[in-house]
């Protein structure tokens, strides 16, 4: 791994960083704002008064009873899917195609590092700044239920809430990662990287609109993220990390590989 651009890599992708982090900060603060342990049955009237489709749709069909499974109902049923998933794109692209795309892969690959220690540099402030991203939004979800709410959120269930998010958003990252490896142009990186994770989305969303559907699941790694089941002790976030780190390290790893032997077009 090179420190220098890693530096440099970090110094150009900070402002998007910061920006993400601020989209999940105020989401964030507004849910476990909106949370009153006095009116929770109120709210869960109003949710079962929307259209049914649109609700089961974005993962707001279980019933909160405590600020946990508040959170895990409106906060990571549906915000701390999309906006990571936006930003793993958006940064995968960055850090590889973009470079090849616009020809400064070239400068780089000039220099005396080799391509190994060029990619698994990229490779690694990829992994770090997700995984960062989403432990200080946990840290910061902590510091904002204690101060509204001292005493009310269940914090062995969050913690293990997010540690399940950081891993299956990791392997969300590497596809985008992997794509970003493989394809000289960004526009191809974008639209498999992207393309891959949405329809994942897409699907999960889908699946979560009736019994009828639950087939669906099958074909989208986001239906290993019940957010309401794991707070509640229902599910184990075992095969989910499990799986996701399979997935992360095997990506990775791959696309380490592709991007060191095959021909770039500079």
């Amino acid at each position: 791994m090179n420190f220098s651009l890693l530096k440099a890599t970090a110094k150009s992708s900070w402002i998007i960083f910061l920006i993400f982090f601020a989209i999940l900060l105020m989401y964030m603060s507004v849910m476990i704002g909106m949370y009153d342990p006095d009116s929770v049955e109120a709210m869960n009237q109003f949710i079962d008064s929307m259209p049914q489709g649109m609700m089961e749709a974005f993962g707001y069909s279980d019933t909160a009873t405590s600020l946990v499974t508040f959170i895990a109902l409106y906060y990571y049923g549906f915000i701390i899917i999309i906006f990571p998933l936006i930003y793993c794109i958006i940064l995968a692209n960055r850090l590889v195609a973009a470079h090849v795309d616009r020809g400064s892969m070239a400068y780089l690959l000039a220099s005396p590092n080799t391509r190994v220690k060029i990619i698994t540099t990229q490779a690694f402030y990829m992994a770090a700044s997700v995984t960062l991203l989403l432990i200080i939004n946990t840290g910061s979800g902590l510091a904002l239920s204690e101060a509204m709410f001292p005493g009310e959120m269940d914090i062995s269930a969050f913690l293990k809430l997010n540690l399940g998010t950081i891993f299956l958003t990791l392997a969300i990252s590497s596809i985008c990662f992997f794509s970003s490896c493989i394809f000289n142009e960004a526009k191809y990186s974008l639209a498999l990287g992207g393309g891959i994770p949405i329809l994942f989305f897409v699907i999960n969303m889908l699946r979560n609109i009736g019994d009828s559907n639950q087939w669906l699941k099958y074909f989208t790694l986001y239906s290993l993220l019940d957010a309401n089941a794991i707070v509640t002790g229902e599910q184990s976030i075992i095969t989910l990390c499990l799986v996701s780190a399979a997935i992360f390290l095997a990506l990775y790893g791959a696309g380490v590989i592709i991007f060191s032997r095959r021909n770039l077009y500079l």
